[in-house]
């Protein structure tokens, strides 16, 4: 398994998370992926997936925020 070697964007409490610790987040993993924290809503969503969409089973929908992406967004390599 990869690791974690930074995070994009704004920590959770730089996005006003008054715990600091849980909300969603995005890390660059030193094989060029991302992974990313957020909440499981792959029962909810995996019926509304377009024609040319899917997922295998060991995958899952996750939903972050607008602002965590947009936060991350000058973080985030053009190639």
């Amino acid at each position: 398994m990869s690791q974690i070697i930074r995070r994009l964007g704004a920590s959770p409490r730089e996005r006003g998370s008054t715990s600091g610790a849980t909300c969603p987040d995005i890390f660059e993993l030193a094989d060029g992926n991302f992974a990313v924290i957020g909440t499981d809503a792959t029962s909810s969503l995996d019926s509304q997936l377009p024609a040319d969409a899917a997922r295998a089973d060991y995958e899952r929908i996750v939903v972050i925020t607008r602002e965590t992406l947009v936060r991350a967004k000058a973080d985030i390599p053009d190639a």
